[in-house]
């Protein structure tokens, strides 16, 4: 079966929210939205995670680092490492797990 979601290109900017894309028993996407300056406060993934920002740019703060990632670029990392995110501008980004 095939299927169209719109949920990235129809999502709003209002503080923070997590949606699920897609979900299966292996792979988890999430799309995440954070206006500007809202914070997704410290968490911790399941999983190693991809990050991929689809708009805007945001910090990103792991193990005492911080990483801003823009619009096209990816970032990678481990399984339950706690983290935290900033949007500089308002931003969507997907979670891949």
């Amino acid at each position: 079966m095939y299927e169209i979601n719109n949920t990235v290109r129809d999502s709003i900017f209002d503080g923070l929210k997590v949606t699920v894309v897609s979900k299966t028993e292996t792979c988890e996407t999430l799309l995440i939205t954070l206006e500007k300056n809202a914070l997704f406060p410290e968490h911790t993934s399941p999983r190693e995670t991809v990050l991929l920002v689809l708009v805007g740019a945001i910090d990103f703060s792991i193990s005492a680092q911080e990483f801003l990632i823009e619009q096209g670029q990816s970032f990678s990392f481990p399984a339950y490492e706690k983290h935290h995110v900033m949007a500089k501008e308002d931003s969507k980004f997907l979670i891949i797990r």
